[in-house]
């Protein structure tokens, strides 16, 4: 039944012929798996060593350039040069827009820096206080056309020259005391107000309201939203 295996000169037993050539339909030939994945793989072939150095080189070459020298921010584009603005009749006076309130710190600190600054040249400033009169804010707004202001702002000869900051610069480069050149003298503290710029009204007594006996009880219209009047002594007239 079993062939019997064949016998060398060497004495060593070898399989027959027939069994050197055997293969089964059932499976893949191996051999001809490894001789095409072989043939495949020759095909493609490999970037060498040199030419990946090259571009690890490249690439860190230009990542160095690039954090080297950054892209320069665009610069902001300069705002739209102010009109000139002026202050009808105010052409003899100085006169500063500011409030007395310390609800904002910065504010209050620039109100008083530049009130500071004026009183130093002992000339005589018509402080309008906005705390104390509502109706110096619908004033600024309608001489500067502006809905969002910043205090303070200060006007010298009718003209508007700016708030803390340019008070600041031409008071430093002596700019500020030419052009206060030639205005008034103040005369110190008023007696009658005491340097506040306002009194009590006098029809109401602060309290915004008269009594007639034709029509009773009716708001006063002599003073302001606090009761109060400017002073007849030291304040310019409400323009």
């Amino acid at each position: 039944m079993w062939r019997s295996w064949v016998n060398s000169p060497g004495g060593v037993q070898t399989a027959p012929a027939s069994y050197k050539n055997f293969s089964c339909s059932s499976f893949k030939d191996i051999q001809s798996l490894c001789k095409e994945e072989n043939h495949c793989s020759s095909n493609l072939k490999r970037p060498s060593i040199f030419h990946r150095v090259r571009v690890v080189t490249s690439v860190l070459r230009n990542w160095s350039s690039t954090q080297a020298n950054p892209e320069p921010n665009p610069k902001p584009e300069p705002e739209p040069p102010q009109p000139c603005v002026s202050l009808t009749g105010g052409d003899q006076s100085v006169v500063v827009y500011f409030t007395s309130l310390r609800v904002v710190r910065k504010t209050f600190e620039d109100c008083s820096t530049v009130r500071s600054i004026l009183r130093g040249f002992r000339v005589k400033v018509d402080e309008r206080d906005l705390s104390m009169d509502a109706g110096f804010l619908d004033e600024l707004k309608g001489i500067l056309g502006r809905k969002k202001l910043s205090l303070p702002r200060v006007f010298i000869g009718g003209r508007y020259v700016g708030g803390a900051e340019e008070i600041r610069q031409l008071h430093e480069t002596g700019e500020l005391k030419k052009l206060l050149g030639g205005f008034p003298v103040a005369a110190g503290v008023c007696d009658e107000c005491g340097g506040y710029r306002f009194m009590l009204c006098e029809n109401c007594d602060g309290s915004r309201k008269v009594y007639s006996e034709k029509i009773g009880f009716r708001i006063c219209t002599a003073c302001n939203e606090n009761g109060l009047i400017r002073c007849p002594s030291c304040s310019y007239v409400h323009l």
